[in-house]
């Protein structure tokens, strides 16, 4: 895939990323639900279709690693947002969290696929 490709797409995945924030906690208002739980299983849909759509690997392969991404920049999103580091811009650390999330799901997405490119190289 070509660098111009992905960063359109990465660009696409990270304003999904930011614009459905709101839209999923609105979601979990409606059915009284675990916030973390709606926003995971929001953004690990949005990990399964880039899996599939992108980079077309077996579907067992592509909804680990979507699942993987998720959960795993979910997590260091919140310990990110827990350094309190923009507390002057944003006191209490939710467009921090939301803006880590999508930056470390493009970027654990980006190691995946530069796994993949090399490994098909072998």
């Amino acid at each position: 895939m070509k660098p111009q490709i992905r960063i359109l797409i990465y660009s696409i995945l990270f304003f999904l990323y930011l614009t459905s924030t709101h839209f999923l906690l609105e979601v979990n208002e409606k059915f009284n639900g675990d916030a973390f739980v709606t926003l995971g299983v929001g953004f690990a849909s949005f990990n399964l279709i880039y899996a599939f759509t992108a980079l077309k690997w077996k579907p067992i392969l592509n909804v680990i690693c979507a699942l993987a991404i998720a959960a795993l920049s979910m997590f260091l999103a919140l310990k990110f947002a827990d350094l309190h580091l923009l507390t002057k811009y944003d006191p209490y650390e939710i467009k921090t969290a939301i803006f880590a999330n999508a930056v470390f799901s493009i970027v654990f997405w980006e190691i995946v696929y530069q796994v993949k490119i090399r490994k098909n190289k072998n």
